[in-house]
């Protein structure tokens, strides 16, 4: 009687390691899917996330982009301004209205070069690089352009004030005020 005894404690540790491994490598199992399942996911959500740091840096390179070209817009209406007034403006002799277009036109063109450079930018096809870099030359470019239009203001200043001070009476004075929109 002991012994049936004793085999049926032996058999019942038996089983109930039996029972210990087959809980282990069913709770190894569910772990194991549990793992897998939460892999999917942190890889599907990375994906969302991946996409929406490119809308973002799209929606960023396309408002940089926007800024810059209503710089440049700026920086072309002032110049046709300046332009509209030297014309009529009669301080200036000939050779100095021909320095004045040369110094526009140079300011013209480094913003046009500015502008190219903009372009190729945000033409993906044709130049690969990374956001950062692309936003960094689209940021240099606005900068640039930013420079043109205040080299261009304050070469216009300039020259206001030169004809001014060639005004001969108060009525001239008021008259190139009036041209340039002086108060």
């Amino acid at each position: 009687m002991d012994l049936q005894v004793q085999r049926l404690q032996n058999n019942t540790i038996a089983l109930q390691n039996v029972q210990k491994t087959l809980e282990n490598t069913l709770s190894k199992l569910k772990l194991e899917e549990i793992g897998n399942w939460t892999e999917k996911q942190r890889q599907l959500y990375a994906g969302y996330f991946d996409e929406l740091w490119k809308v973002k840096n799209a929606i960023s390179t396309y408002k940089k982009v926007k800024d810059v070209i209503a710089q440049q817009v700026a920086l072309v209406n002032e110049y046709q301004r300046s332009i509209q007034m030297l014309k009529q403006d009669n301080h200036f002799t000939e050779q100095e209205i021909e320095y004045m277009y040369q110094v526009y036109a140079g300011i013209l063109t480094e913003s046009l070069n500015n502008i190219d450079q903009l372009q190729l930018v945000i033409n993906s096809f044709s130049t690969q690089m990374s956001d950062g870099k692309r936003l960094q030359i689209i940021s240099d470019a606005a900068d640039q352009i930013t420079e043109n239009r205040m080299a261009l203001k304050q070469f216009t200043d300039f020259n206001i004030g030169i004809s001014i001070q060639r005004s001969k009476g108060i009525q001239e004075v008021d008259m190139v005020k009036r041209l340039y929109g002086i108060k």
